[in-house]
C-alpha cells in the first residue's frame, strides 16, 4: 500500500471519529426500551456510519420523548380526576384493597380500618380476584340470624362491599336508634313492611344516579348528538355487567356482595324484615366503638380520661394549638382519673347520634343562647336519647370544653366541634389546601396578633 493510500485512510478514519462524537453524545441521552435497540445503533455506528445511526438514534430519541408526553399527559389527567372527587370517593379509593372486573371493592377489614384509621395498612398492589374466590364469598358470610357485633372483624378480607354500599354503612354510624325506622322505611318502598333484595338494589341506584348527577354523566355527547342510534342499545346497555366511569366505582356488576348475603341469603330470596335490620345496624355501630375502644384501652376495661378526650378529637379540623389547649385543660382539671369504661363511651356516642335532637332542644331551652350547666346538659340528653350520663362522664366532658372553667358550656361550640366527630370528617371541606386554608391561616393569625 502505497504512501499516499496509507494518509487518505488514516485522514478518514480521523474525520469518522470526529463525526462520532456528536452520535455518541446525542446517545447518552436516548432512553432505550430494549437492549436490541442499544445493540443495533453500536452495529449502524460501525457498519452503516454515523449519519445513519444519527438519524436512528434521533428517531429513538423522539420516540422516547413522545412517550413521556404521552405519560405526563395521562398522569396529569389522572390528577384532575382526583380533584374532582369527593371526600368519599378519595377514601373509598384509597383504602379499597381488591378488584374484580374492573370493580374497586373494600374488604370488611377496609372498611373498619376507613373510619377508625388515617392511612390504610401498608399493600404493595390490590388483590385482583377470580371467580372462584368471589364465589366462595357466599360459602364464608353468615346468614343475617348469626349475625353480631364481630361480623366485620371475623369476616375481615373475606368479602367485598361496593362503594355504594360504603355510603349506606357510613350512614348507619350516625343513625340515632329511632333513624333506624326511617332508614327501613325508605328502603320499604311497597310498604309491606318487609324489604327484598330489589328494593335494596333500587336505594343503591339512586346513590349511583346522585353521584353521576353531581357528576354530570348522565348524558354523554355521543347520547346527545347520535340521532341514529340503535333503538334496542337501552336494552343491551341494561343487560350489561357494568357501567363504566373512569374511577371503577360505580359500576353495577351482577355480583353478590358480602352485605347483599348477609341480609338476602345466598340465593337472595330471603325477606329483611324490621328486627333483623336493626339487629344488623345495632350491631355495625357497637362493633365500630368496640373498635376505636379497644385501639386506647388496650386490654383494660376503661379508656384514661384523656384517651377519651382525643377520641372525640381525632376527626375534628382543630388546628395543633387548639388541639393540644383541650388535652392541657383535661389534664390541669382532672386530678383522680377514674377512666371512661365501653358503656359510658357507647352511651355518650349514641347521644351524638341524636345531636341534632339535643341542639334544637337546647335552642328552645336556652332562647337566648346562653351556655348551659352540667343538670341542663344531664337533663337534654335523657329527654333526646332515654340514655342517663353518668355523672364522671359529664364532669370529663365540661372539663374538656369548658374554656373558662365557670362550670357552664358553650354548647354552640361543642355541638359544631362534635359534628365533625360524628361524621369523622367528612361533614365539610377540610381547611388543609387551597383558598380555605388561606383563609383559615389568614383568620388564626389575625387572632394571635389581637
Amino acid at each position: 500500500m502505497s504512501v499516499t493510500n496509507r494518509l487518505l485512510i488514516t485522514k478518514s478514519l480521523v474525520n469518522f471519529t470526529k463525526n462520532l462524537r456528536p452520535v455518541q453524545r446525542n446517545l447518552s441521552s436516548v432512553r432505550f426500551t430494549s437492549q436490541k435497540q442499544r445493540n443495533y445503533v453500536k452495529y449502524m455506528l460501525v457498519v452503516g456510519g454515523g449519519v445513519t445511526a444519527y438519524m436512528f438514534a434521533n428517531y429513538i430519541k423522539n420516540k422516547s420523548n413522545r412517550h413521556e408526553a404521552l405519560n405526563l399527559k395521562r398522569m396529569k389527567r389522572e390528577e384532575e380526576n382526583l380533584v374532582k372527587l369527593t371526600a368519599r370517593e378519595r377514601r373509598f379509593i384509597k383504602f379499597s384493597s381488591v378488584e374484580y372486573d374492573g370493580q374497586l371493592y373494600m374488604t370488611p377489614q377496609d372498611f373498619l380500618d376507613s373510619v377508625v384509621e388515617q392511612e390504610p395498612r401498608p399493600r404493595l398492589k390490590r388483590k385482583v380476584l377470580t371467580e372462584q374466590e368471589v364465589a366462595k364469598i357466599k360459602d364464608i358470610t353468615p346468614p343475617l340470624k348469626k349475625g353480631s357485633n364481630q361480623l366485620f372483624r371475623t369476616l375481615r378480607d373475606k368479602g367485598i362491599i361496593s362503594y355504594t354500599e360504603y355510603l349506606f354503612l357510613l350512614s348507619v354510624l350516625t343513625k340515632p336508634k329511632s333513624g333506624f325506622r326511617i332508614a327501613f322505611n325508605m328502603f320499604d318502598t311497597d310498604g309491606n313492611q318487609r324489604v327484598d333484595k330489589n328494593e335494596f338494589l333500587v336505594m343503591e341506584r339512586i346513590f349511583s344516579g346522585a353521584w353521576k348527577d353531581k357528576r354530570g354523566k348522565n348524558k354523554t355527547d355521543d347520547d346527545a348528538t347520535d340521532e341514529n342510534k340503535n333503538p334496542n342499545e337501552d336494552e343491551e346497555k341494561e343487560e350489561d355487567n357494568y357501567i363504566d366511569d373512569e374511577e371503577g366505582l360505580q359500576r353495577k356488576h351482577k355480583v353478590d356482595t358480602t352485605l347483599q348475603i348477609h341480609l338476602f341469603g345466598k340465593k337472595g330470596d330471603k325477606d329483611l324484615y324490621y328486627e333483623g335490620f336493626y339487629k344488623f345496624m345495632d350491631n355495625l355501630q357497637t362493633e365500630v366503638l368496640e373498635l376505636e375502644f379497644t385501639e386506647f384501652s388496650k386490654g383494660n376495661k376503661a379508656i384514661t380520661e384523656v384517651d377519651f378526650a382525643k377520641i372525640l378529637l381525632r376527626y375534628t379540623y382543630l388546628d395543633t394549638e387548639e388541639y393540644d389547649s383541650f388535652l392541657e385543660r383535661l389534664l390541669d382539671r382532672v386530678k383522680d382519673e377514674q377512666g371512661i369504661t365501653f358503656d359510658e363511651f357507647r352511651d355518650f356516642c349514641r347521644f351524638l347520634n341524636n345531636l341534632d335532637d339535643f341542639s334544637i332542644a337546647m335552642r328552645m331551652y336556652t332562647l337566648a343562647d346562653r351556655a348551659i350547666s352540667k343538670d341542663e346538659f344531664s337533663r337534654a340528653v335523657k329527654i333526646c336519647t332515654g340514655y342517663t350520663l353518668s355523672r364522671h362522664l359529664i364532669d370529663t366532658v365540661f372539663a374538656i370544653f369548658d374554656q373558662d372553667g365557670d362550670g357552664l358550656l358553650s354548647y354552640k361550640e361543642f355541638i359544631a366541634i362534635m359534628k365533625d366527630r360524628l361524621h369523622r370528617g367528612f361533614k365539610s371541606v377540610g381547611k388543609s389546601e387551597g383558598w380555605e386554608a388561606f383563609k383559615s391561616c389568614i383568620k388564626q393569625d389575625l387572632k394571635h396578633n389581637k
